[in-house]
């Protein structure tokens, strides 16, 4: 009893949390049986339906799900694409297709192809600043802007963002905005044994008013905290881990307007795939503390500083300060509840 109530006191008067929020274990919720989504690579999610690609393919398309699973219909267009492999959709409605996939790192362009809900598309080819790459994540920002998150199976992911204005077909330049660093899990699953599955980013997703973004490996997904609109310098936090074991080649994820987490992947026997939810995810996420008005970093177009790996909080003389304190208040509750106790 008196631990509990130190505990109590203590994070009122200081701040921190009782518990520390734990992730509920995935649900199956449907079963994806449609040949054209067999290598389920992309998803997005609004009130009514869930919008998802297969990876590659020969026409930039979404197959539109019903929450039961069932295809509803598809948006097509007669963009042919080299290899899709994201999704994710603006504010106006407007798709984004990931034609990024690069296996044999030998393209010269990627590129985005955006998408109307009634099949109008453009090509928005781009450049890398530093030689090919492989990626399976596409992210926007509240404000629309794209960024490409590399596959590496060495745990360091690069983002990338346009150093322009996208111009179709262009080729616009990529300026390197940020890394994400992964550490192996022991979620089992994915198509590669070890830890290389866990830590190689095979998609993305954002909430829909874009404050919580994720990334996701064969094993797990990765929440992180977007504060003040500005996506690159939400990878300097440390994330929230949401394991989602036993998918077989895991590479889609989406929030529902809710902020339910929604998971799929490539199928399980040939012919069908779970979609599976975490109910409540992007809640796990708290709030980051407000920065110092005077930044430490300059984010302009043009700079191609990385973000650093690291995890927020006070600075190191105000954080030993309130630790002083939050142990003399401790003991002085201990000594009171002591003396309680002697009457």
């Amino acid at each position: 009893m008196a631990v509990a109530v130190v505990t109590m006191c203590a994070a009122l008067l200081v701040g921190v949390p009782v518990a520390m929020a734990v992730p509920a274990p995935p649900v199956d919720q449907c079963t994806v049986a449609d040949g054209r989504l067999a290598e389920l690579s992309g998803l997005v999610a609004d009130a009514d339906a869930w919008y998802a690609i297969g990876d590659g393919g020969d026409a930039a398309g979404v197959v539109v799900l019903g929450k039961d699973c069932v295809a509803q219909r598809e948006i097509t267009s007669s963009t042919d694409p080299y290899d899709v492999e994201d999704l994710a959709r603006a504010a106006d409605g407007t798709f984004w297709l990931a034609d990024t996939g690069d296996n044999s790192k030998q393209r010269e362009t990627i590129a985005l192809i955006s998408l109307t809900p009634d099949g109008q598309s453009a090509l928005y080819r781009l450049t890398y600043p530093d030689g090919a790459h492989d990626a399976e994540a596409l992210l926007l920002d509240a404000a629309g802007t794209p960024y490409v998150v590399t596959k590496s199976p060495l745990g360091t992911a690069a983002v990338y963002a346009p150093a322009a204005a996208l111009a179709s077909p262009g080729p616009t330049p990529l300026r390197r905005v940020a890394s994400v660093s992964l550490s192996p899990t022991d979620t089992p699953g994915g198509p590669v044994p070890g830890v290389v599955g866990s830590v190689t980013v095979t998609g993305a997703a954002s909430t829909v008013d874009g404050s919580v973004v994720a990334l996701r490996t064969y094993t797990d997904a990765y929440l992180y905290p977007v504060t003040g609109g500005d996506l690159p310098a939400a990878f300097d936090a440390k994330p929230v881990r949401v394991p989602l074991p036993n998918e077989v080649q895991g590479e889609a994820i989406a929030f529902d307007p809710g902020g339910d987490l929604v998971s799929a992947g490539e199928t399980r026997d040939g012919v069908t795939t779970p979609v599976r939810i975490v109910p409540g995810a992007a809640a796990l996420v708290a709030p980051r503390p407000k920065q110092d008005a005077s930044p430490t970093k300059d984010r302009k177009p043009g700079n191609t500083e990385d973000s650093k790996g690291g995890q927020d909080g006070l600075p190191a003389l105000p954080a030993a300060a309130v630790t002083v304190a939050f142990l003399g208040i401790v003991l002085l509750l201990m000594r009171w509840l002591r003396k309680l106790r002697r009457r």
